[in-house]
């Protein structure tokens, strides 16, 4: 047999619940302007006058502002201009290629001219060897099937061009 508490239980979740739940409040205005709102009273010398305060069920659609009223706009055309860039991001190789394209090289582990000693090592892996001559470096990676690719990076390490290979991808 149900008890009390389980009845209780039910018979409050079956019930349906008001849209809104209003009540009144007093609206405080003291003399240097500030607003106080309360339920209890306001103080002596304070404006006072009735608020409706409604708290709204989730989900309930009331417009709370009115709608905005449609106006005509003024007949001036105004051209549209093509934005300009303040500031662009310079890298160290001249921004020969954008982020897309070494992003693709990268991934498919291609060398490609404007890429950094960080974006080859990024695409092809640490090298197996690494020659200084003056100021240009050069990466040689080495395979089991005999192939090698040669990737050279100018004074500011830049790639100067394509690795030298039989194909321009990885040799791994």
């Amino acid at each position: 047999m149900p008890s009390v508490a389980q009845f209780f239980l039910v018979f409050t979740l079956l019930s349906p619940l008001p849209l809104a739940v209003a009540t009144t409040v007093q609206r405080c205005e003291a003399a240097n302007g500030r607003i106080t709102f309360t339920t209890l009273g306001c103080a002596a010398g304070e404006n006072v006058s009735l608020q409706d305060a409604r708290a709204f069920t989730p989900g309930s659609t009331m417009a709370l502002m009115p709608p905005a009223e449609p106006r005509e706009t003024s007949g001036m055309k105004i051209p549209s201009r093509e934005p300009t860039v303040v500031g662009q991001a310079q890298d160290k190789c001249g921004n020969l290629i954008n982020a897309r394209e070494r992003r693709e090289a990268i991934i498919n582990q291609r060398v490609i001219a404007g890429m950094s000693q960080q974006d080859v090592e990024s695409a092809l892996g640490k090298p197996d060897r690494i020659s200084i001559r003056n100021s240009a470096t050069s990466y040689r990676y080495d395979t089991l099937r005999g192939r090698s690719a040669q990737v050279e990076f100018d004074e500011r390490g830049c790639t100067k061009g394509k690795a030298k290979s039989r194909t321009a991808k990885s040799p791994h």
